[in-house]
């Protein structure tokens, strides 16, 4: 699937599941833009490693909290490749174990703004490059929570639901300019994130939710990255306005 001379965005590229996204699109012959928030050191390391490997990469400080960081990304990936090809929206944050009743205005914003707003503003800077030149692939990250509804997870559910939404809205409003847009939507896969969520679990209520898996177990990030790696590809041209479940057999996600 090699994709020689186009560039990739990838958001909270520094770890876990960008990480391998943003590795698996350089090997497939993307000039990535990683994407990071406070994480220079590791975002650095998987630069390096990128060019080692004959690659081309640009690393770029943005804080997604922040509503004009994605203006910035996305100037800075222009000016330093020319063009934007894909866009993986990948950062996110959670905040596990509270109910909803319990949930501060301030970590609601935060959560939403990260998770739904920041995409949502990083895709309309990008649309219009991806316009004049008539070709463009959107990924989102969501989460297999927009099947479950778990407890204790109301505005991280509700951010990846809207994700989603915009997914299918957006598909049917570029589709006309040549830009496919899609949504993946993780089961539990074995991330920092996860493994905060399992610790408010506890040990043996984790067990029970990994024995509950069809498949026995966690994902790994880099099976998110190869249904990324597909739906960017030359193989995937025809796929666009979708959710892709990649998720052990259920039951989800966090």
């Amino acid at each position: 699937m090699k994709m020689s001379g186009k560039v990739a965005i990838v958001t909270g590229a520094s770890r876990g599941i960008g990480r391998e996204i943003a590795r698996g699109l350089a090997g497939d012959g993307f000039r990535v833009v990683i994407n990071y928030r406070s994480r220079e050191k590791e975002a650095r390391l998987l630069a390096e490693e990128i060019r080692s490997g004959g690659g081309l990469v640009k690393t770029v400080q943005a804080d997604l909290e922040k509503p004009e960081a994605a203006a910035g990304l996305v100037r800075a990936a222009l000016e330093e490749f020319g063009q934007i090809d894909v866009l993986v929206n990948n950062a996110g944050t959670h905040l596990p174990g509270v109910r909803a009743a319990e949930v501060k205005t301030q970590e609601w914003n935060r959560i939403l703004q990260v998770n739904l707003t920041g995409p949502f503003l990083l895709i309309q800077a990008v649309l219009p490059s991806m316009r004049t030149r008539r070709t463009g692939v959107i990924i989102n990250l969501s989460s297999n929570v927009v099947q479950r509804f778990p407890a204790l997870s109301a505005p991280y559910t509700a951010s990846k639901c809207g994700l989603d939404a915009l997914t299918r809205v957006l598909a049917k409003e570029e589709g006309l300019n040549g830009i496919r847009i899609n949504s993946v939507a993780p089961g539990p896969i074995e991330t920092d994130m996860l493994r905060e969520t399992l610790d408010t679990m506890g040990a043996e209520k984790t067990e029970a939710f990994i024995r509950s898996v069809p498949l026995r177990r966690l994902g790994r990030p880099e099976e998110i990255a190869e249904m990324v790696r597909f739906l960017v590809s030359e193989k995937a041209t025809y796929i666009t306005g979708q959710v892709f479940f990649v998720n052990g057999g259920g039951p989800g996600s966090v």
